[in-house]
């Protein structure tokens, strides 16, 4: 079915008046516990999207919501309530999804997010019974799968002429947010647009979409309560990558490698950005294939990348130049986007691994140092300490592995069983065992650690399987944290050619670190003694 209501362009560029570029998604079971949530945010961000496909019986809930915008009249509601079909949770029928968002009108929403396929439902008549409530409507299309052609679904939606188009696919690679945000630059005409990728590959979408001319974007009101994948929650989008701030001067740098959810280099670059004040945004980018983040940041253009597991080796063969100190490793964890577009690749792992280790040691002439791992860390850590005359061995589970670093670097190998008779002045696990989400068996045991200092590369969780053992045996340490903010520091300043806020950047990730410390603790204490089941989420948006 199509139909062609006239929408007013003076009654949409009120509207636009009204709403914001954040858009809040505030989910909950009840109309209460979902009111709850929306009266801690709404000072901060007043332009909400109610799930009310959460609710058990979403109409019955709209009084409340009459009440909540009574009571906050700077407050801009969408009303969503997407049926299980289209990857909501409501389990009603088309035609009691249509009488609650008819009925949103009244209870003060502004908006109504209506999904492509329950338009497309729709008999003669009944979506101009919808129009006829004066409420405004976004016509939605979300690609769970993939990203194909966005052309032709906006084909499909236009015929409706809604107040929004909202497209959202799924970014299987990271050269899928170009297809949306090229998409959305070629329809700069239309303001009225809404795109985003959904997935952790499309986090991307989610801060450079409004500079690409998404009309809004749409935020988590915290962290652990998103409706999509790869969703952020509000105040990241605020504080952490400035989105309300980023132009088309804002320089791009982001951090890629696979898994990197959980990395906090964008909180920690991003924060020294800020701190300097740098028109830039730095991202997570969460790359599977070298091929694919090399095409990215030729087409944003890309101006500097954090290169992390498992691409600091690959990434070597598509540089134009590397510093000697790279050449010699044969890894990179720093690259440059000069002027001329092309490729310079630094290494300041080597810098974050034996800073530290010199302030303990004084000099590392002689010092007898085990490393576990054999990867680009672990490589960075074995030529740093050659180069300062140490005396190397490595541990790895693959020995062939071991051994062919062993002889690039003139080290030697060594087996686990030697470990309790062998002493060292320090020991540094190079290996991501002891990473949050890492669910490898450790190295080492206690009677392993015959050394004077312990030093673990994994700077999350702060205290490591590693660190906790050494602690123990009252061994000294250096952490993760210490390594991982000095050689983003260095990479701060190859990029920017200013000096690092080093103490800020330490700051922001302590912080960082110990509130996901926290909340671990107290999600495992809900588990451990809630007796009520988790709330199901849904998958779109």
């Amino acid at each position: 079915m199509r139909v062609n209501v006239p929408t007013s362009a003076s009654a949409t560029q009120l509207l636009r008046t009204r709403i914001g570029k954040i858009c809040v998604a505030i989910i909950g079971t009840t109309a209460a516990e979902m009111i709850e949530k929306a009266t801690a945010v709404v000072k901060e961000t007043p332009f909400l999207e109610f799930r009310l496909d959460y609710l058990e019986k979403p109409l019955a809930a709209l009084p409340k919501f009459k009440q909540f915008f009574a009571d906050n009249t700077a407050a801009a509601g969408i009303a969503t309530c997407r049926r299980e079909a289209n990857g909501g949770k409501f389990a009603g029928s088309l035609a009691a999804e249509m009488e609650i968002l008819s009925k949103a009108a009244a209870a003060g929403f502004v908006l109504a997010d209506l999904e492509l396929e329950s338009a497309e439902a729709l008999k003669k008549g009944e979506f101009e019974k919808l129009r006829e409530t004066g409420i405004a409507l976004i016509i939605s299309h979300h690609d769970f799968t993939a990203t194909k052609d966005l052309d032709k679904i906006y084909e499909r939606i236009a015929p409706f002429q809604p107040d929004f188009v909202k497209i959202v696919p799924t970014a299987k690679t990271l050269t899928d947010n170009v297809t949306l945000m090229r998409f959305l630059e070629r329809m700069n005409e239309n303001s009225n647009i809404i795109g985003i990728c959904m997935g952790d590959a499309g986090i991307i979408s989610r801060v450079l979409g409004l500079r690409a001319g998404s009309a809004f974007t749409f935020a988590a009101a915290t962290p652990g309560e998103e409706t999509g994948p790869g969703q952020i929650a509000a105040r990241t989008l605020l504080e952490t990558y400035r989105v309300d701030q980023v132009d088309a001067a804002t320089k791009v740098y982001g951090v890629a490698g696979n898994p990197i959810k959980s990395s906090l280099s964008p909180v920690m670059m991003n924060t020294a950005f800020r701190r300097e004040t740098v028109n830039a945004v730095y991202l997570a980018l969460q790359a599977a294939k070298v091929a694919d983040l090399l095409k990215l940041v030729q087409e944003i253009p890309i101006q500097g990348l954090s290169v992390t597991m498992p691409h600091k080796q690959e990434i070597m063969a598509h540089l134009e130049h590397t510093d000697p100190l790279s050449a010699k490793i044969g890894a990179c964890n720093t690259v440059l986007r000069a002027q001329d577009g092309k490729l310079y690749g630094f290494n300041t792992d080597v810098a974050g691994i034996v800073g530290p280790l010199e302030k303990r040691l004084s000099s590392l002439k002689g010092v007898k140092a085990l490393v576990l791992g054999a990867g680009g860390a672990a490589r960075a850590a074995v030529f740093g300490l050659r180069d300062k005359g140490a005396d190397v061995f490595i541990l790895n589970r693959t020995l062939e592995t071991a051994q062919k670093l062993a002889k690039q670097s003139g080290s030697k190998t060594m087996k686990k069983e030697a470990l309790a008779k062998t002493p060292f002045d320090v020991i540094i696990n190079a290996t991501p065992i002891g990473m949050a989400g890492q669910k490898a068996a450790p190295l080492l045991e206690s009677k392993d650690l015959n050394t004077k200092l312990v030093f673990d590369l994994v700077y999350n969780p702060i205290e490591t399987p590693l660190i906790r053992l050494a602690r123990q045996q009252n061994i000294p340490i250096i952490t993760g944290v210490e390594m991982f903010v000095q050689q983003g520091a260095r990479q701060f300043e190859i990029w920017t050619g200013k000096p690092a806020p080093e103490e800020e950047m330490l700051r922001v990730v302590i912080h960082s670190l110990r509130q996901q410390a926290e909340a671990a603790a107290a999600s495992h204490a809900e588990e451990n003694g809630a007796s009520s089941k988790p709330v199901k989420r849904p998958k779109a948006s």
